[in-house]
């Protein structure tokens, strides 16, 4: 039986210190090595100021105290602790062991804002022997490799989804009658001076407030009162997220009944950020409660679902378009007249189908590997607090 031992955080670090600073204008959304910061991932450089393994600690910022593992080579910035343990215990093990600790909790206790290196080497944690930290450190890892490449499956589905609606609705090369590419196969195109660019000959071009409907969110007071409770979509649920909402943390909050009746989200609607991350775009996929959504947010409902796909990968373009949009003339928040004012080009209704059958079948894929990660998450989760304890043994 292994038997548990009590130390200071300091003791079992051969490491335990902060970063270094970096220029905002070094990091950026490519590069060689990523940048670890108070709240996680920045961002990449092309230089690396850690190579190793260790746990990564959210020393400052929103998400101060969470814990990440962390293993290669990294820019590690002064708002983040790194902690590389010595030889005798393992940094896969201690990096989830703190994961469960609520660190934020001893932030303030010194001086120094947000969470002090001094204040947190003392703490004291129980562990066993190295052999025992291994095996609970290798169940937990295989179920993280899992979860990473179910990410990558879903990434790549994501990328399919992206180049399709790319090539048939950006370069026009949709399957023309005979199955070949529409535009290089000499399709006749026709100039549109709304657009002012050619399209096929039989698409016509709408405002986006012609086909589909537009509403901003509920505004609220987190110290709110009312007699229903009901979960709700905020920014942060959507930019945690590529395609569909990320519900696994969504607030909830008191709204009186009749409040909440025309903010309710259904899974035919499209969300798009309105500030924070302005025109973010998400499907809502198997809602598990009643929700709504926030003020920040717009939804969008198609007057027929025969054109949501293809108003969702239309709004993704224009998310793409925004992100990539330089510091000065980023746009600083998105509203409904921006968005119903937007034109389209809107194929036949054949062409339509075509598009449907093949999104909707990976749109699929990717809900069903979801809920693979869901479930894995869950089973890590329930894991988790027992081999940290010795409830169970690996």
């Amino acid at each position: 039986m292994s038997e548990w031992k009590e130390y200071t955080i300091g003791e079992i670090c051969s490491r335990f210190s902060s970063g270094k600073s970096i220029k905002a204008s070094q990091i950026s959304a490519e590069g060689l090595y990523p940048v670890y910061g108070g709240n996680g991932l920045r961002g990449f450089t092309d230089t690396f100021n850690f190579d190793g393994e260790c746990s990564i600690i959210g020393r400052q910022g929103a998400y101060c105290g969470n814990v990440r593992y962390f293993k290669g080579k990294a820019f590690m910035t002064e708002h983040a602790i790194v902690a590389v343990v010595n030889e005798n215990h393992n940094n896969g093990y201690v990096s989830n062991l703190l994961s469960m600790m609520n660190l934020a909790q001893y932030q303030g206790q010194s001086a120094q804002p947000g969470l002090s290196v001094s204040t947190l080497s003392k703490i004291i944690i129980k562990l066993p022997d190295l052999a025992t930290q291994e095996q609970c450190f290798n169940v937990l890892n295989l179920i993280d490799q899992k979860i990473q490449i179910n990410n990558q499956i879903n990434r790549e589905l994501e990328d399919m989804a992206k180049t399709l609606y790319d090539y048939w609705f950006v370069q026009f090369d949709f399957p023309d009658q005979n199955g070949k590419p529409y535009k290089s196969s000499g399709g006749k195109m026709v100039y549109n001076p709304e657009l002012k660019r050619e399209i096929p000959e039989g698409w016509r071009v709408e405002k986006l407030g012609d086909v589909a409907k537009f509403k901003n969110g509920i505004n609220y007071e987190k110290t709110s009162s009312g007699s229903e409770k009901i979960k709700i979509i905020n920014v942060r649920n959507i930019s945690s997220s590529t395609i569909f909402v990320n519900q696994t943390d969504l607030d909830e909050i008191s709204l009186e009944n009749d409040k909440s009746t025309n903010f309710i989200v259904n899974e035919g609607m499209i969300l798009i950020t309105r500030s924070g991350i302005p025109g973010a775009t998400r499907l809502v996929s198997e809602l598990e409660a009643k929700t709504v959504y926030s003020g920040f947010i717009i939804a969008s409902e198609v007057n027929d679902l025969i054109f949501k796909n293809l108003i969702f990968y239309y709004l993704k373009n224009v998310e793409e378009v925004l992100k990539n949009q330089s510091a000065g003339t980023i746009m600083k928040n998105i509203s409904q007249s921006v968005l119903t004012d937007m034109v389209i080009s809107l194929p036949p209704q054949n062409v339509l189908l075509k598009f449907n059958s093949i999104i909707d079948n990976l749109l699929e894929q990717m809900k069903n590997v979801q809920r693979q990660n869901q479930e894995l998450t869950q089973l890590r989760d329930w894991l988790l607090p027992m081999l940290m304890n010795g409830q169970v043994k690996a």
